[in-house]
C-alpha cells in the first residue's frame, strides 16, 4: 500500500472514530431508580407498580428504569417516605394515610371518610389537580412534616369495603370489643365505636387472624382481600364503608431524585403515573367485580350489606373528628376548606345532572320478583 493510500486510510478511520464517539456521546446513559411499595408481592397493587413502570421505561426509550421491590424488600412497609427522604430509597409506591401519626392532614389527601364533603373518586382528584389539592400536598410535605418529597396521585383502590368477621355483623355497637386490624383514619373510626384496633401491614393481616391477634379485619376489596386469603379465615364479608369512600395512594418520589431527571423525564413520570391510575382503575373495577362473584358462588363467602346506620355513624363520628382536627391545627382547617369550597360547586351540580347509578343499573340487573313474590335481588 502506497504511503499516500495510508495518509488517506488513516484519516478516513481517525474520522469515524471521532464520528462514532460523538454518537455515542449523543446517547444520553440510562438512569435507574429503586423504588419500593408498601404491599406485599402477592398484593394486586404491585400489578399497578410494575405497569407504572413499565410505561416510564417505555415512553423514555430506556433512558429511566424503574426497578420496583415489594414491602420489606429495603424498608419495612411503613417507612418508605422516610427512606426516600434520607436517600436509601429513590421513591415509593404507598399510601398517604400511613403519615397520620405524623399530622392528620394525611387522611385528607387520600380522600377521607365521605369523600369527603360528598366527592367521589374522580372529584377528589380533580380537587388535587384542579382545586389546589397539589399544591397544599406540596407545601404538607415540605414545610408541616418536613419530607423532601413529592407526590403525585397512582392508584385509586376505592371504595373500600367494611371488613370481615366470623360471625354475623349485627351493628355499630356490634363493634365494641372487636379486635379488629385497621390502619389510618378508619382506626380512629373503630375506636369511637369502642373497637380494640390493631395497625399492621396487609401481608401480616392473615398470619394475625389465624394466631388469634385480630378477629375481624378491613384491608380493602373483593380482588385484592381474596389474593391475600381472607376468605380462608373469615366467612362474613360486608360492603360498602364510608371510611375511604375516595381512598388513592401515591407514587412519592425524592425531590433531589425528580430535579436531577431531564424536564422530558420528570414529565414521563407524571404522564405515566396519571395514565396508570387511570387504566388500573378500569381493570380494578372489573376485577372486583369478578372476585364478588367467585367469593359467594365458589368460596362459601356471605357478602352483606353494611347496616345504613353504620354508614351514618360513620359520617357522624367523621365530622366530629374532622372538625376537632380543625380547630386544632391550621393546616388542617386550610385543607379542610379548601376541599370543602371545591365540593361546594361539584357535588351539588354533578347531582342536578347525573342519574342515580341505581337508577338504570336496577332496571337492568335487580332480580325482578317472581309472580305474587318478593324481589330477591340483594
Amino acid at each position: 500500500m502506497s504511503t499516500a493510500r495510508r495518509v488517506a486510510l488513516a484519516g478516513a478511520m481517525s474520522l469515524a472514530a471521532a464520528l462514532f464517539g460523538l454518537s455515542a456521546q449523543a446517547q444520553p446513559a440510562s438512569k435507574t431508580l429503586n423504588m419500593q411499595a408498601s404491599w406485599p408481592a402477592s398484593s394486586t397493587f404491585m400489578t399497578n407498580f410494575t405497569l407504572f413502570a413499565e410505561r416510564v421505561n417505555k415512553t423514555s426509550g430506556g433512558r429511566l428504569q424503574i426497578k420496583t421491590s415489594a414491602a420489606g424488600t429495603i424498608v419495612p412497609a411503613f417507612e418508605v417516605t422516610d427512606a426516600t427522604h434520607k436517600g436509601v430509597l429513590d421513591g415509593a409506591h404507598t399510601w398517604s394515610g400511613y403519615l397520620i401519626g405524623k399530622h392528620p392532614a394525611a387522611v385528607l389527601f387520600t380522600g377521607g371518610p365521605g369523600g369527603p364533603f360528598g366527592m367521589d373518586l374522580f372529584d377528589h382528584l380533580g380537587w388535587f389537580y384542579d382545586g389546589g389539592g397539589q399544591q397544599l400536598m406540596d407545601e404538607w410535605f415540605e414545610t408541616i412534616i418536613k419530607r423532601d418529597i413529592i407526590s403525585i396521585p397512582i392508584m385509586p383502590f376505592t371504595p373500600q369495603m367494611f371488613g370481615w368477621f366470623k360471625q354475623p355483623f349485627k351493628g355499630w355497637a356490634d363493634l365494641k370489643g372487636r379486635k379488629m386490624r385497621a390502619v389510618g383514619m378508619n382506626a380512629q373510626l373503630l375506636n369511637a365505636a369502642g373497637a380494640t384496633v390493631v395497625s399492621m401491614p396487609g401481608g401480616e393481616i392473615v398470619p394475625s387472624a389465624q394466631r388469634g391477634v385480630i378477629d375481624a379485619a378491613e384491608w380493602c376489596c373483593p380482588a385484592e382481600d381474596v389474593k391475600l386469603g381472607f376468605h380462608s379465615v373469615w366467612k362474613y364479608y360486608y360492603m360498602p364503608s364510608m371510611h375511604e369512600m375516595t381512598e388513592v395512594s401515591d407514587l412519592i418520589i425524592s425531590k433531589a431524585t425528580f430535579k436531577a431527571l431531564a424536564p422530558d423525564l420528570q414529565e414521563i413520570i407524571k404522564m405515566a403515573a396519571t395514565e396508570t391510575y387511570l387504566r388500573w382503575w378500569l381493570t380494578y373495577v372489573r376485577e372486583n367485580s369478578k372476585a364478588l362473584s367467585e367469593m359467594r358462588e365458589k368460596q362459601g363467602v356471605n357478602v352483606r350489606r353494611t347496616p345504613p346506620e353504620v354508614l351514618l355513624k360513620q359520617l357522624e363520628t367523621w365530622d366530629a373528628v374532622r372538625e376537632k382536627f380543625a380547630k386544632e391545627d391550621p393546616f388542617f382547617a386550610k385543607v379542610m376548606e379548601s376541599q370543602r369550597a371545591y365540593a361546594a360547586t361539584v357535588v351539588p351540580g354533578r347531582m342536578a345532572m347525573f342519574p342515580a347509578y341505581s337508577f338504570a343499573a336496577d332496571y337492568y340487573w335487580r332480580k325482578k320478583p317472581a309472580a305474587g313474590g318478593k324481589a330477591n335481588g340483594k
